[in-house]
């Protein structure tokens, strides 16, 4: 082997600096540890203190604390340098939430907002037209502004242009947008203000994130679909992270109307809605009312009496007269109800003419418990804003220059704020008009009114402001946080979001460590029974790059999930196949009376092994890559591990055991790669394959259109990946019956709910589509409430907040949970099937042009082909009745592609024997030689699959339960695979081939052989 010393020389630097890398994370994982038992020692000490359990902090907050204290502080030390805490923890493997547990979003800037403020809130009717019906044409994959465009193109039919002076050529795009642009140019000018929106909303969130404190949080955009990736490992409470990422924070100051001045109003549409509406449930608002007056009597003496007449009053039976600012108190089950009444034609018009602009908002939910029934009464306060003409607040949050969290006068936890000198000139003639005219100023945050104090002392000069209610310290503290980051240009939908509890976490990572190392010693353990010394060297190359993986992957800062360990895994399987080739390809040598310098020679030459061993590897890497452009998330860290495998396995298969071997020869030592138990096993094969093609055609047809009748009839069970929904991973403390759960679920999710047995009898995977559709965060929290409350009975006591939150040790209730929106579904349903089909017709591609006839590329994709199909009509029959899920998801994709890559490579495999007995001395007819080409080949296709299989099985024992339909995927694929590749690969290539194709083969190989 030429340059051996250079390649030694990289290959100990290359080991060097992995573990140089790799010490950085086991320095952090340390630092980690002591941060957790820093949190748990301050704990206890505040909790020996007497300090209220409301007051105390949280652990994750005092880790941060911690760490946050060792960020500038040196934490180690290499004698050359000196690292602070801020450097070791960049240069470390970072866990994903799946082995960390966290919060995981996917937000989606609302194009659509960012359109209206664009269009300066136009009234035009096409504008509007195409903006309504931009959802409904939208594509998967199609970003909304393309879908946008579009649609004002179909709506407008060339009769309306984007350009005009109600629609973008307005006052505020004055100085970009005129009057006389075409079309075109008006897109790319919007194209680069939205994208200008996305930035100002990736900066926004990325301030607030950095306030909220968690460890090493990660936030990215992704690409130019106006999605924003937010991370949070550790966090745990799942509410307060949705309001933090997903609130505008847009700010408002606005003068209200007091209570008197609606009370006739109301008077009149509770008349009108007399007449329109026929019968009322009078015992339900009996007590609706009654528990409202009962909070009224105790929360406000300014309340007036309601009507005493319950029973016959549409509006009054729901809502009870507040006083001051306050219009109205209702129960928040019927703030539907009345938003539908004031939103009618009939009843606006019932407005006096100067309160036609009227904004009416909802105050935050008060809730209270009466302390004899201690029955809980959720109700909100009504309030009526003075709008106006252009719907704008007198005063907004963008004056605010900073804001703190802190107390008001009576003890209780608000937000203070300090607005620039523009703000307070506007701030002193406000609350001085209030002054004056004894009226009230109602401060609101995202459309909900927090406060509307009077103004008793005269106007506030110095631009100081105040927000007070019903807060608690940590909503103080968050609100606080996102005031000072500013408001989003847009709405932030949450289109997508995993919940993952630490006990799960660590589940995973024992599994993953489990299943690794059992994986490791089985295949170490089968090249030494089978190669004898030359499996030791294999195994010595293994380990080599176990080492460089590993240090890769901390170089690269990459993020390690399960799947992720899953790839490492199989590279273990895959990681000795360069080495199966070569020892083969040896053996024959060897057997046809070479040397071992001769036989070790030809086999690493191009002729040899290497051309195979190429080829196979770059149709493996092309599926990775397809695999890490369309996957998201956990499925991009499988390919990550899977390429870098690749590589590294390439480098260390080849070169670590010729260095090895190359000793040996020199020292006269004898290398056969065999042992007595293995020196005869899948030797001496002389199956006639092209024989048997009329049975195995007709066996794969058999399975083919039995696959495809059960597409039809049973269909396949789509995840929540594909379709939308979300879906909740839940112990009990005791076994439960899913069927009974289902049907409990179902009868408060609108029939939308499916609970299924999820490893052991006493935890669920729950799915539902319900309300998957709608948006806000409110959705998310009613979703989880019913939850909740269909389910808490199966628990010994345990609170909302317990049984949604990811508490460290936590064992019962939500472990894990997802989201996925149904425009985010339709995207990765897309990425999906051009994942495969892009898979196909790439490794198609390399094929034609590596071995320059269609057949080949042709033989390859029908094996594919049969592949998917089979694995796909598995699936699609199996799935009710196997122990386990056989969704149809990313996961199952990823499986689907590594599966495609593997058969890809024993086919390759033989198709390289085949060229090489074509250009060689072998003699024979084209169909003798391809026959002899799949027996000279098949114990390598055997070792390799076996090694697979070996390695898949121990993943599918010991790998847990979220990968067991994974894998089981990949093990029916491998086994599939290497059956497709002797029996259909290589018959297709020959049927395909035309007679005068194969005698013009038979003639120049006969030539060749003279």
């Amino acid at each position: 082997m030429q340059n051996k010393g250079l390649i030694k020389f990289f290959a100990i630097l290359f080991a060097i600096v992995s573990i140089y890398q790799l010490t950085f994370t086991f320095v952090a994982s340390n630092i980690k540890n002591d941060a957790k038992s820093f949190a748990s020692t301050e704990l206890n000490k505040l909790k020996s203190k007497g300090v209220a359990t409301d007051k105390l902090p949280d652990l994750n907050s005092l880790e941060v604390k911690y760490l946050d204290s060792l960020k500038k502080v040196n934490v180690f030390s290499l004698g050359f340098a000196d690292y602070t805490y801020a450097d070791v923890s960049a240069k470390q493997i970072n866990k994903g939430l799946d082995l960390e547990g966290g919060i995981n979003v996917i937000l989606q800037i609302s194009v659509k907002d960012v359109l209206r403020n664009l269009a300066n809130d136009s009234k035009n009717p096409v504008f509007n037209k195409a903006l309504e019906n931009t959802k409904s044409i939208q594509q998967g994959n199609e970003s909304y502004l393309d879908a946008f465009f579009r649609s004002f193109d179909a709506v407008s039919g060339g009769t309306t242009k984007l350009a005009s002076p109600d629609i973008f050529a307005n006052k505020n795009l004055a100085d970009e947008i005129n009057f006389k642009m075409s079309d075109d140019q008006v897109k790319r000018v919007i194209r680069k203000k939205v994208n200008e929106s996305v930035e100002s909303a990736f900066e926004v969130l990325r301030k607030r994130i950095d306030q909220f404190g968690v460890t090493q949080p990660n936030i990215q955009k992704l690409g130019e679909s106006g999605r924003i990736l937010v991370e949070l490992p550790g966090a745990k409470d799942v509410d307060r992270i949705t309001k933090i990422v997903s609130g505008t924070a847009k700010l408002e100051f606005w003068e209200t109307y007091r209570a008197e001045d609606f009370a006739q109003f109301f008077g009149a549409v509770n008349e009108l809605l007399k007449k329109s509406e026929a019968t009322v449930e009078t015992d339900k608002k009996s007590t609706t009312i009654d528990s409202i007056n009962n909070v009224l009597a105790d929360k406000s003496k300014d309340s007036v009496a309601t009507s005493k007449a319950k029973g016959s009053n549409p509006l009054f039976d729901k809502m009870a007269q507040g006083g001051g600012p306050i219009l109205a108190v209702v129960s928040v089950k019927d703030t539907a109800k009345i938003n539908s009444y004031l939103k009618r034609n009939d009843v606006k018009a019932l407005l006096p003419a100067d309160k036609r602009l009227v904004k009416f908002a909802w105050s935050k939910p008060d809730v209270s418990t009466d302390e004899k029934t201690k029955k809980v009464t959720e109700t909100v306060q009504l309030y009526g804003l003075k709008g106006n003409k252009d719907g704008v607040a007198p005063l907004s949050g963008g004056v605010i220059v900073d804001a703190r969290d802190s107390f008001d006068p009576m003890g209780k936890p608000s937000v203070s704020m300090q607005m620039n000198n523009q703000g307070a000139k506007v701030w002193e003639n406000l609350t001085g008009k209030a002054y004056t005219e004894k009226g009230y100023i109602a401060i609101a945050l995202d459309n909900v009114v927090y406060s509307a104090p009077g103004v008793t002392s005269g106007p506030i000069a110095g631009g100081r402001s105040e927000i007070s209610g019903s807060f608690e310290v940590a909503e103080t503290k968050d609100l606080a946080n996102v005031l000072r980051a500013g408001k989003l240009p847009a709405r932030a939908e949450i289109v997508q979001s995993t919940v993952v509890g630490p006990s799960l976490g660590q589940e995973a990572i024992d599994a993953g460590t489990t299943s690794s190392i059992v994986g490791l010693l089985l295949v170490c353990l089968w090249m030494v029974v089978y190669y004898g010394r030359a499996g030791w060297y294999a195994n010595v190359a293994l380990i080599v790059n176990l080492l460089f993986l590993f240090g890769i992957l901390a170089s690269l800062g990459a993020v390690l999930t399960l799947p992720g360990i899953a790839g490492i895994v199989l590279t273990l399987g895959t990681a000795v196949d360069a080495n199966i080739i070569i020892y083969e390809r040896a053996k024959e040598e060897l057997r046809a009376g070479k040397t071992l310098e001769e036989a070790l020679r030809i086999g690493y030459g191009w002729k040899g092994a290497m051309r195979s061993i190429i080829d196979a590897n770059v149709t493996h890497i092309l599926t990775g890559a397809i695999l890490f452009i369309f996957g998201t998330g956990p499925i991009q860290g499988f390919a990550t591990t899977l390429l870098i495998g690749i590589f590294t396995s390439l480098f260390t298969s080849i070169f670590i055991p010729r260095i090895l071997m190359d000793r040996d020869i020199a020292h006269g030592k004898q290398l056969t790669f065999t042992t007595p138990w293995s020196k005869n096993w899948f030797t001496g094969f002389h199956f006639d394959f092209i024989g048997a093609k009329k049975w195995t055609y007709i066996i794969s047809s058999t399975v083919i259109i039995v696959s495809c009748i059960s597409f039809f009839t049973n269909g396949l069970d789509e995840g929540i990946d594909f379709v939308g929904g979300r879906t909740y991973q839940v112990k009990f403390e005791k076994p439960v019956q899913p069927e009974v759960v289902s049907k409990e679920l179902a009868a408060v999710f609108d029939g939308s709910a499916e609970a299924k047995i999820f490893g052991s009898d006493d935890q669920l995977k729950i799915t539902t589509k319900y309300k998957i559709k709608d948006e806000g965060i409110e959705v998310d929290k009613e979703v989880n409430t019913k939850l909740y409350d269909v389910l808490k009975k199966y628990f010994n006591n345990i609170s909302y907040e317990q049984f949604t939150s990811t508490a460290e040790g936590k064992k019962f209730g939500v472990l894990q949970s997802m989201k996925v929106g149904p425009s985010i579904s339709a995207d990765i349903k897309t990425n999906a099937y051009w994942s495969v089909l892009g898979a196909m017709l790439i490794v198609g591609l390399y094929l034609v042009v590596s071995f320059r006839k269609w057949q080949y590329s042709l033989g390859a994709i029908a094996a594919i082909v049969h592949d998917v199909i089979f694995v796909l009509g598995a699936y699609s029959l199996l799935y009710k009745f196997m122990p386990f899920h056989m969704e149809m998801d990313q996961h199952f994709i990823a499986a689907i592609l590594t599966v495609i890559g593997y058969s890809m490579n024993d086919t390759v495999i033989v198709f390289d024997r085949i060229r090489e007995f074509l250009d060689g001395n072998y003699k024979g007819t084209f169909k003798e030689i391809v026959n002899a080409s799949i027996n000279t080949t098949l114990s390598r296709t055997i070792n390799t699959s076996l090694t697979m299989i070996m390695v898949l099985l121990i993943m599918f024992i010991f790998g847990g339960d979220t990968l067991r339909g994974f894998v089981f995927a990949m093990l029916i694929g491998i086994v599939v695979g290497t059956y497709s590749s002797l029996f259909i690969a290589t018959p297709v290539l020959l049927d395909s081939m035309k007679k005068e194709d194969i005698d013009s083969i038979e003639k120049r190989h006969e030539e060749a052989n003279k």
